[in-house]
């Protein structure tokens, strides 16, 4: 077990560094905000979803080896991702179902003090733009008491990506992370209210670190001009 182990880690800084040497070729990435992931200790990074290279730079850009990785269930059909996902220790996910099997064992990793990527939307963006989060997160935040760190994403949607590679243009990546934050443990009754609840403030947080045009359908929601408002008072002292 030890011997697996060990080469998983291995495995995985290797990756990360064939892919870092890929992004400094292809991108431009402001990735200072990074520095506020904490080195150790329960972790789950929620963020929207733009493109392929989301998952990629979450790996990538963490110096944590206690990654907990998830991949999506319709690459279990490809050797390489197998092999891949064999190699990383990584879970395979079913985005369109409550996979309670896999996320038993994320809020066993996270319980043993992991950290894990997430974006609640499920699936890519097809115009950029946030879509409704599911309550898979928020489910794992209320079981775990796990910090949760919402981030944004810029520049990996997957259109103009293909778009600016093709013209051999480089892209430029912005990731943006807020305040960490914690929901309380999920309660007995009403579960569905509470998840969609701590589900709306996780993505509102997501969205106040955004662009507005690339909101979505947080765009108007009250709780993220609540965090505007907070935010744009801090920036003015008022």
């Amino acid at each position: 077990m030890g011997n697996l182990y060990n080469f998983g880690i291995m495995f995985l800084k290797i990756l990360r560094l064939v892919f870092r040497f890929i992004f400094r070729i292809i991108a431009r990435i402001d990735s200072a905000d990074m520095a506020k992931i904490p080195p150790s200790g329960a972790c789950l990074a929620v963020s929207n979803h733009l493109g392929h290279l989301d998952a990629i730079l979450a790996m990538v850009l963490s110096d944590r080896e206690d990654v907990i990785m998830m991949v999506a269930e319709k690459y279990q059909k490809y050797w390489i991702w197998r092999w891949v996902a064999r190699n990383l220790d990584a879970l395979w996910l079913d985005r369109h179902t409550t996979d309670f099997r896999t996320l038993r064992e994320v809020q066993k990793r996270l319980n043993a003090g992991g950290i894990a990527a997430v974006a609640p939307e499920g699936t890519r963006s097809a115009t950029g733009q946030m879509q409704p989060g599911k309550p898979g997160a928020a489910y794992l935040a209320a079981k775990t008491g796990a910090l949760i760190l919402p981030m944004a994403l810029t520049g990996t949607w997957d259109k103009e990506v293909y778009r600016r590679l093709k013209r051999f243009q480089r892209l430029d990546i912005t990731i943006r992370v807020g305040e960490p934050f914690t929901v309380p443990p999920l309660p007995r009754h009403n579960k569905d209210e509470f998840l969609q609840k701590h589900t709306d403030e996780m993505m509102c947080r997501v969205a106040a670190l955004l662009p507005p045009e690339f909101r979505g359908v947080y765009a108007e929601h009250p709780r993220l001009q609540e965090l505007l408002a907070e935010q744009l008072q801090k920036e003015t002292g008022d």
